[in-house]
């Protein structure tokens, strides 16, 4: 997405916004455009709550307080990204690794609103990502086999700059599934949260509420039916 446009969906995000709220706030260039026109509007003062150490620290920086999220029992709204998402509102999330702090914020959410381009929207899910799993380490070989019979196959997260594998703010292992298209988009989700040893997936399956999605002829708005 063209940061011109990234500042379109962020200045549409701010319309659902209410004084004296408390907002969650994902990561990702929008998340920081939103934040910038958090600060400047004078009718707003808001609490944050972040998934995100980096939109954390912006949040101070910009004069934004943010709350602990083990001190809340409900958001008012949460903003987001994702990688993809359909028109039944089922999204996909993989780059990050913390979905599920993500999915902590987004359930308690009152709204919970993904910002979006056009290309990332699809009629239903394509699984062009893998599905991110946070596992145990002590399940990784029982977690691997399981996902294999419902057809996934695995792989352990690792990056170029950490030696050994990539390990969740959660002391974490992160575990890659790249899945075929499936229409039993729910079905998958329950039977993944169902192996024991998944702390949870970046599947996000009755949770979005609403996607401001952005493209060059404008913003449109998918919601939940």
């Amino acid at each position: 997405m063209a940061e011109d446009l990234k500042k379109l969906c962020a200045k549409e995000a701010l319309k659902y916004i209410k004084n004296n709220s408390i907002v969650g706030l994902g990561g990702g260039s929008t998340i920081s455009h939103l934040i910038n026109y958090i600060k400047e509007d004078r009718n707003i003062k808001v609490k944050v709550v972040t998934p995100s150490e980096k939109t954390r620290m912006l949040c101070i920086e910009n004069g934004l307080e943010v709350l602990y999220t083990s001190d809340l029992d409900k958001v008012d709204v949460a903003f987001d990204g994702c990688d993809e998402v359909d028109h039944k509102l089922n999204a996909l999330k993989s780059g990050g690794g913390i979905h599920t702090k993500e999915k902590l914020i987004a359930s308690m959410a009152e709204e919970y609103v993904l910002l979006v381009d056009e290309s990332k929207v699809s009629e239903s899910l394509a699984f062009k990502h893998p599905v991110v799993l946070e596992i145990l380490r002590d399940g990784l070989k029982y977690v691997e086999k399981e996902v294999r019979k419902l057809g996934g196959e695995p792989s352990l997260r690792t990056s170029t700059s950490k030696d050994g594998f990539t390990i969740s703010d959660n002391g974490n292992l992160l575990m890659d599934v790249k899945f075929e298209k499936t229409e039993d988009i729910t079905g998958l989700e329950n039977k993944l949260m169902k192996i024991k040893g998944v702390i949870d997936t970046s599947l996000f399956v009755n949770v979005v509420t609403k996607a401001i999605v952005i493209s060059e002829s404008g913003v449109r708005t998918i919601e939940a039916i």
